[in-house]
């Protein structure tokens, strides 16, 4: 039998209403709730179950709610899945790196909240932004980011999430002009995305920078199984590399369909994404039709564990 690899989500899954019916059935779940209410001093619950939707949106409370439900979840299933490897997109390795031991619940709560502060800060909301090519040739992508970018007009490939699906980062005119050229180039479906920063590209250097200063006096341990990480999309088990991928993931482009590829070279036959929405679920099935996918999101998706190890 293949192996199991656990992932979770990153931005742009969270929805109002995410995890409320976990934390209204099990108290095993509803304790990383309270614990992140606690931790960050303010009711980030009462956001992820009511709204608005545009305070959820905002990164600094997207990253901490998307890893609260996330962790919610595994916690009360982690006994009934046989896992072999972890990931997570983007913010969803901090996920995967507390799934697999390297650091406490409230530690990572704290840094994700903080990453999205730092990312929000290193660009001022309006001036940089992201957009996402839909079934067009990696090689012209890059290679139109390259003809377009220049001193203070960056824009850069940031998510490479399947081969139908490459995102871009930049600012803001420079992401306007990338979208005019790919067209032009034959590029049918552009979508500028709905973020409050252009994330993965070298305008987050100043985040990344106050990350790797914030991280020192984070614990991070080795880890109980591999991580496959977002920098490299190869494994990693110890406190070292992950201290470092988790600096340098900032400002890198996720590379998500080259991480799966090697989680699948590994023996991998089944995903379960754990955490808010099925987005990932979506990608792996285009990267590798092959695979079985299984999504935990809400209740109802617990009785898909019915074949494993319950």
């Amino acid at each position: 039998m293949g192996k199991i690899a656990v992932v979770f989500p990153g931005q742009g899954s969270q929805y109002v209403g995410m995890g409320k019916d976990f934390y209204e059935t099990y108290s095993e779940s509803k304790k990383f709730f309270e614990t992140a209410d606690s931790v960050l001093n303010y009711k980030l619950t009462d956001i992820m179950f009511n709204g608005p939707e545009d305070e959820l949106k905002i990164t600094y409370n997207t990253q901490p709610a998307l890893l609260t439900v996330s962790i919610a979840i595994w916690e009360l299933i982690k006994d009934k899945v046989d896992v072999s490897y972890f990931a997570g997109h983007s913010l969803g390795e901090y996920s995967a790196i507390v799934a697999a031991g390297g650091m406490s619940f409230k530690d990572a709560v704290l840094a994700v909240h903080n990453r999205g502060k730092f990312m929000q800060e290193a660009v001022p909301v309006g001036t940089g932004a992201m957009a996402a090519v839909l079934s067009m040739d990696e090689s012209i992508i890059l290679e139109t980011c390259k003809e377009i970018s220049k001193d203070g007009f960056i824009v850069e490939p940031a998510n490479f999430n399947s081969e139908a699906q490459i995102v871009v980062a930049g600012h803001a005119e420079a992401v306007d002009k990338f979208i005019e050229k790919i067209k032009e180039k034959g590029g049918r479906k552009v979508v500028k995305l709905p973020v409050s920063a252009p994330f993965h590209c070298s305008l987050m250097k100043p985040a990344e920078l106050k990350m790797a200063e914030y991280l020192k006096n984070v614990q991070i341990k080795d880890l109980s199984k591999p991580v496959f990480n977002n920098v490299t999309a190869s494994m990693e088990t110890t406190s070292l590399e992950v201290r470092e991928n988790l600096v340098k993931q900032v400002s890198s482009p996720v590379r998500w369909t080259e991480l799966i590829k090697n989680m699948v070279s590994e023996g991998v036959d089944t995903f379960f994404e754990v955490g808010a929405g099925n987005v990932l679920t979506g990608l792996i099935k285009k990267i590798d039709k092959n695979v079985k996918c299984f999504n935990i999101s809400k209740i109802d998706d617990l009785q898909t564990l019915g074949g494993f190890n319950v």
